[in-house]
């Protein structure tokens, strides 16, 4: 894989109002949406190193036009995602757009796209299961995988191999921590493991003050399967080594993502051995991955020590709107029809691998089985353990199979 790297630049919208109606034409616009305000800021930051990596590949220019950028921000809540993207489309006009971040502002774009249907929406890092295993939008792809397919080895591994048997779970209450959750504890409680309803925690975005959790978390659990993000994520795991916990962890995705192991602080060795799984690791000994890790290290030296799955996952995507767009000669006139026809048939190397789509346009990509480890530098990163090879949205069930499990929830599954 080649990364063509050079000076960020973007077509300015002031440049482009100046230019003739010929030159407007050969433009494309393409809008990408991230959290770059509230607890998941610093996700949000990084999801945009990967849009500026893979236009820098691409020199700003897919199916000979032009690309010009238009960032929007969100909070992480539905409500400022939709504001965001209806002011991308229907004010800025943009034609593709990439987005967003958080689980549940993944749902709204969804519906919200059902109402655009000239115009194609590529998924950022959102990971809730509906917003393309249930009603699916026609112009909605996902070319990252989500939530449960991120779990995927998990729950057997600490079933097996950590020999535990009874679990507390703390969580982010909204649809992407339900859909981790679902995804760990599916095989995990199959297999005759317990994660019982008085030992699961909810607690909202933003969170700062874990201490009633604390001091509820039973003592009759083998470990905490924690799935909080950036600031959430932080927060917890200083207050608990601080609080002397002694449980071990196991990992949501994002729990142990760069984007928290990136911090500073003795928490730093408090996750030390932690298991996860996750759409990247950081040690992944594949020259796909390192060509990935060197362009991010040169782009963006103030970086994290490796790139996040945010910004893998807005790469991925971001990557494949411009090789769509290259298979139509950028001609997006009828609508974007033949555009979104070459999406459903796109298959390509990304730095973790072949991504291709299933029927409801959701990706089919490996998946890492990871522990947290101290890296020849000093920094905390992700070391393989195994990789899952081309791990489906039904989780190698058919369709009508896996909607038997029911949408997830917090109670789902029951594993008493």
């Amino acid at each position: 894989m080649m990364f063509r790297l050079g000076k960020t630049t973007l077509v300015a919208a002031t440049v482009l109002a100046m230019a003739s109606p010929v030159a407007a034409q050969e433009t494309v616009k393409m809008g990408a949406l991230a959290t770059l305000e509230g607890a998941f800021t610093v996700l949000g930051e990084d999801s945009m190193r990967g849009v500026y990596m893979a236009l820098e590949e691409f020199n700003y220019t897919a199916g000979g036009k032009k690309i010009e950028l238009i960032t929007g921000s969100s909070d992480a809540s539905p409500d400022s995602a939709i504001r965001a993207t209806r002011k991308l489309v229907e004010q800025d006009g943009v034609q593709v757009m990439v987005g967003p971040l958080s689980g549940s502002e993944g749902l709204a774009v969804k519906d919200y796209a059902k109402t655009q249907p000239n115009v194609t929406f590529l998924n950022g890092s959102s990971a809730a299961q509906d917003t393309t295993l249930r009603d699916p939008a026609d112009n909605f792809f996902r070319f990252g995988t989500e939530g449960a397919q991120w779990m995927a080895g998990l729950g057997e591994y600490v079933y097996k191999e950590k020999g535990y048997r009874k679990l507390a779970v703390l969580a982010e209450d909204y649809s992407f921590p339900y859909t981790q959750v679902f995804g760990f504890l599916e095989p995990f409680c199959r297999l005759g493991g317990k994660a019982p309803a008085d030992a699961r925690f909810w607690v909202p975005i933003g969170n700062k003050d874990y201490s009633s959790v604390i001091a509820a978390l039973p003592d009759d659990v083998d470990a905490i399967y924690v799935a909080l993000g950036g600031a959430d994520a932080v927060n917890f795991l200083t207050q608990y080594e601080q609080t002397g916990g002694e449980l071990p962890l196991i990992g949501g995705s994002i729990t142990v993502d760069q984007t928290v192991l990136g911090s500073k602080g003795r928490t730093r060795d408090f996750v030390v051995g932690t298991p996860s799984a996750g759409p990247i690791s950081d040690t992944w000994d594949d020259s796909r991955w390192a060509g990935f890790v060197a362009a991010y290290k040169k782009q963006f030296p103030d970086g994290f020590p490796s790139p996040s799955l945010f910004a893998h996952a807005y790469y991925v995507n971001t990557k494949a709107a411009l090789l769509a767009l290259d298979t139509v000669d950028g001609n997006l006139s009828d609508g974007g029809k033949a555009y979104r026809a070459a999406l459903a048939a796109l298959e390509f190397e990304t730095p973790t691998g072949m991504v291709k789509l299933d029927e409801r346009r959701n990706a089919v990509a490996d998946i890492f089985l990871t522990e947290v480890a101290e890296g020849p530098d000093g920094n905390l990163l992700n070391k393989t353990i195994k990789v899952i090879p081309q791990v489906s949205q039904t989780l190698g069930l058919s369709y009508d199979e896996f909607l038997k499990y029911g949408a997830v929830s917090r109670e789902n599954p029951v594993c008493e």
